[in-house]
């Protein structure tokens, strides 16, 4: 029986190389960020002094108001020591999600970061932050220090607006019992 005798092809591809997940080789042999391999990554942090979103609420509408009375641009932002490294997967549609009585409770839009300090003068990094707060689906979370990521496929999912008429109706006690029994 013949064997069949198959030329070698040398390996010269100048296709787009995919080297990790958020650069790839282009047609120069040099790399440059890929769009289609981001994905979105959301924050998760405790909201310490709240006790509800309605107090998160309140507290962000007081600091923007006296930023506007300082002459300072009023814009919301949470301080952090730890400044994120994958920024790009986080402002491709990310959100900040706020834990507050043990409870993922609330979230907000990330549109940037900066360098910035704390009110002692110690360096930080600006989280900065849509002013909407949405609702969602209320999700026990144990405590923690700092930040962490959160994957899209992990993040609670918002409320509807009836859903959410009626579990802020309800006390953050009664809401976070509900949630530690798996019903809402």
């Amino acid at each position: 029986m013949a064997k069949s005798i198959v030329p070698i092809q040398p390996l010269v591809d100048r296709s787009p190389l995919v080297v990790d997940s958020g650069t790839f080789r282009d047609d120069d042999g040099g790399f440059e960020p890929q769009k289609d391999c981001m994905m979105t990554l959301h924050l998760v942090k405790l909201c310490v002094g709240a006790d509800s979103i309605e107090d998160l609420a309140s507290w962000q509408a007081g600091r923007l108001k006296a930023l506007k009375k300082e002459k300072k641009q009023p814009r919301l932002f949470h301080t952090t020591f730890q400044t994120p490294k994958r920024t790009a997967d986080l402002l491709d549609g990310g959100s900040l999600y706020w834990v507050i009585k043990g409870i993922i409770q609330a979230r907000q839009q990330l549109v940037g970061f900066e360098d910035g300090f704390k009110d002692d003068g110690s360096p930080c990094c600006l989280i900065l932050l849509d002013t909407p707060i949405v609702p969602v689906r209320p999700t026990p979370r144990r405590p923690f220090q700092g930040w962490r990521y959160l994957d899209a496929k992990d993040a609670p999912k918002d409320l509807k607006s009836g859903v959410r008429d009626d579990l802020s109706a309800m006390t953050p006690k009664m809401r976070k019992e509900l949630a530690e029994l798996g019903l809402i």
